[in-house]
């Protein structure tokens, strides 16, 4: 008769290594990170509106905090962020530029511009997920200018227009003002946006954009 042990069920139970569990995200990290941004945001708005050249353009900050919020955290806590921010204005809070706060502000010319400010943050975020880990800093200034610009007043002009009963064209030549506080925005998004992707990888999961995944599968079946 063998003296060898037969294995059990059991012991192979045992002695298989689990699999390994799949990371579970950080939920009180990612919460922590949305309230820093959403107190950027209403911290940005405390200066109130700036005034620059002969022109006395204004310019406020807090487009800042939402283009940083996209570009730092990436489209789903960036657009958190602005939603957290615009929360507590809708309960009162006078956190927007100038002071203002409460539901009054939603029913104002300006709400097209914080409902843009959502679209804002998703599109540079989005887009940041696709130029890391490098952030090369010539594609990162035009999707920031397209999501702190463009998305933004896609949203705004149209909207301001129709409450004021200002003719479409006029909103968006009287919005142009706006344009050099906004430019310098990107700018600065950037910069600091280069800087702390490189000081802290891993902010923003890199992904790759869909016209490259559409080319990979698309090889890969002409390979076959």
């Amino acid at each position: 008769m063998s003296s060898a042990r037969s294995t059990s069920p059991s012991d192979t139970d045992a002695n298989t290594p689990l699999p390994a569990a799949r990371p579970r995200r950080n939920t009180a990290r990612d919460l922590a990170q949305i309230a820093v941004f959403a107190a950027l945001i209403a911290a940005l708005g405390l200066p109130g509106a700036l005034t620059i050249g002969g022109a006395a353009v204004p310019i406020t900050f807090q487009t800042l905090g939402v283009m940083l919020a996209g570009a730092i955290l990436g489209a789903r806590k960036g657009a958190l962020s602005v939603t957290l921010f615009l929360a507590l204005v809708a309960v009162g809070l006078p956190l927007l530029s100038g002071g203002r706060g409460g539901l009054g502000v939603f029913v104002g010319p300006s709400v097209g511009y914080l409902i843009g400010w959502l679209l804002g943050a998703a599109v540079i975020g989005w887009a940041t997920a696709r130029l890391l880990p490098r952030y090369a800093i010539a594609p990162a200034l035009g999707w920031t200018a397209l999501g702190g610009i463009v998305a933004i007043y896609l949203i705004g002009v149209p909207v301001f227009a129709a409450i004021t009963g200002t003719p479409l064209g006029a909103a968006l030549l009287g919005s142009t003002v706006f344009l050099p506080g906004d430019i310098l925005k990107v700018v600065v998004t950037v910069l600091v946006a280069k800087g702390v992707h490189r000081a802290w990888p891993g902010l923003i999961e890199s992904r790759q954009w869909p016209w490259a995944r559409r080319a990979g599968q698309t090889g890969s079946g002409e390979t076959e």
